[in-house]
């Protein structure tokens, strides 16, 4: 009895730890994280800004929060790698706080791997600059993460939005991931009407923030960009956490979650790329 009960218990940890290996192969069958397709650009002597949040406590639970990693790193190395010099913003400046859970096993991707070990990385989220300081004309790709941080500080921001104004009017690519669509909200288009209305624009739907159960945070950006007259995009899956959609219009591009990361990035470069040649 008690070798079986050895035996059966061998089992039940080797499937266990068998689940566990194959958890990101799991997930990302079911829409996690999908591959991108991916093209090797050489935009040397071309800048990107990557904006982020300074927000770091998800209401009044006390849990900490911030950018979610995925979708400040993946932009972050595919401009990097595309030779671009990319500085590294933020509403107030000093550190971004991250999601804690998207650095980590199994929900963590390459890129947040490679920034874990990047201290020239680590040093531009410790010390952002203040988005007051930056002059966002001088720059060919403005980004914006997310990651529920966001909802505390980008749609509130009128600088943020006074800046975004000012580099749509010069036609500089703009995008956002998930949350980081709330940046635009302060921002206007060149006749004075908010910058998102009449627009296609995607960011993360209000089902997967029901589905998550994060809905205390004081902005959800399909709600908020509706009410400004934006043309709301999205795609759903079984739970939206798994869904992606990324959305071209003008010089805006925007990616619905955490997994358009990368095909939100590779497209900025993509249309940089044509204004280039």
């Amino acid at each position: 009895m008690k070798k079986n009960l050895l035996i059966a218990g061998g089992i039940i940890s080797a499937v266990i730890l068998l689940i566990l290996i194959l958890l990101p192969i799991i997930i990302k069958s079911l829409g996690f994280h999908p591959d991108y397709e991916r093209t090797e650009y050489d935009l040397k002597g071309k800048k990107a800004l990557v904006i982020a949040t300074n927000h770091d406590t998800l209401g009044d639970s006390g849990r900490a929060t911030g950018v979610y990693g995925s979708e400040i790193n993946i932009p972050y190395y595919e401009f990097l790698d595309a030779g671009m010099t990319v500085d590294v913003a933020s509403i107030e400046g000093g550190e971004i706080p991250f999601e804690p859970i998207s650095l980590k096993y199994p929900l963590a991707t390459n890129a947040d791997n490679r920034y874990l070990k990047d201290k020239e990385a680590e040093e531009k989220t410790k010390n952002s600059i203040k988005i007051r300081d930056v002059d966002f004309t001088e720059y060919d790709i403005i980004y914006m993460a997310g990651g529920w941080g966001a909802s505390y500080d980008l749609g509130y921001s009128e600088v943020l939005g006074e800046k975004l104004t000012k580099a749509n009017a010069d036609g500089i690519l703009m995008g956002s991931v998930c949350h980081g669509a709330l940046g635009f909200l302060k921002a206007k288009d060149v006749d004075g009407t908010p910058l998102v209305e009449g627009r296609q624009i995607t960011a993360v739907s209000d089902k997967q923030v029901e589905e998550l159960r994060i809905t205390a945070t004081p902005m959800h950006p399909e709600t908020e960009l509706r009410k400004l007259g934006a043309d709301y995009q999205k795609n759903e899956a079984f739970r939206d956490f798994f869904a992606t959609l990324v959305v071209v219009d003008g010089n805006i591009v925007t990616g619905q979650n955490q997994n358009s990361s990368g095909e939100t990035a590779q497209t900025l470069l993509r249309l940089l790329d044509g204004k280039v040649d």
